[in-house]
């Protein structure tokens, strides 16, 4: 396909959008004070609540991090029979679509499932983010490991090592930075996703945010906005830190 064929269909998909998304400008004119009066509502915010907000920031924070160690856990094994490099067509096909079809279910419908399955609490929200997670790190994985040198693992293969000996020696002296990098982008987003799965009764800051608002309380709505900006604010700090340390 040439690229002036695949610009036509950018800006034809583009134009398609603007025509029928039935987007009224005028509305936003309307928006404006109803947006003002909201947060004014909000101001001063309520931090009398810090105790029930630390209390959600900390259980966001374990779901997040439990999450992400099943996830990573999970990942290893599927990573390694969806890399074409180490497996065959027969398996690494099948493992890739299973995943594919992982990553195609919203994280909030498996929240939903969860719930319903396990009840409310942290749990679902943890088996949730464990399963979307693992779809993404999974594939992430099996790229690291199909992108490295092949010389090394040739060498090691020649030399009559096992398919575990090639990966441990030949792989994953190369793949480490990229697993790593990948793992931490993975942790980070399962930390904004973890937010709102309170929605659901998935546990997390996001039930407070819920309740408040539905109340009326928007004084309290606001302190737990802020605090969770500030908890993004810290992944984000420690990220870039991470990636200065290892890069």
């Amino acid at each position: 396909m040439s690229r002036s064929v695949v610009w036509l269909l950018l800006v034809g998909a583009v134009v398609w959008a603007l025509l029928t998304a039935d987007v009224e400008m005028a509305k936003l004119g309307k928006a404006g004070p109803r947006l003002w009066d909201f947060l004014t509502r909000m101001v001063p915010p309520d931090l009398t609540i810090w105790r029930e907000m630390l209390r959600g920031l900390a259980e966001t924070l374990r779901i997040a991090i439990l999450g992400t160690l099943f996830a990573v856990i999970l990942s290893a094994g599927f990573g390694i029979l969806a890399s074409e490099t180490l497996m065959r067509p027969a398996v690494w096909r099948p493992v890739r679509a299973l995943l594919a079809m992982v990553r195609a279910i919203p994280l909030i419908l498996v929240a939903m499932l969860m719930v319903g399955a396990v009840g409310l609490g942290p749990l679902p929200g943890i088996l949730a983010i464990t399963f979307h997670a693992t779809g993404m790190l999974a594939k992430f994985y099996a790229e690291a490991i199909d992108n490295v040198a092949t010389g090394p693992v040739a060498a090691l293969e020649s030399a009559g090592a096992s398919k575990l000996q090639q990966l441990r020696y030949g792989i994953w002296p190369q793949m480490a930075p990229v697993i790593l990098r990948d793992t931490v982008f993975r942790f980070e987003l399962n930390l904004r996703e973890s937010l709102v799965l309170g929605i659901v009764g998935a546990g997390g800051i996001g039930l407070y945010i819920q309740t408040y608002v539905r109340s009326f309380q928007y004084e309290k709505a606001a302190s737990v906005t802020l605090a969770i900006v500030a908890l993004v604010l810290l992944s984000e700090l420690v990220n870039t830190l991470l990636k200065k340390r290892f890069s």
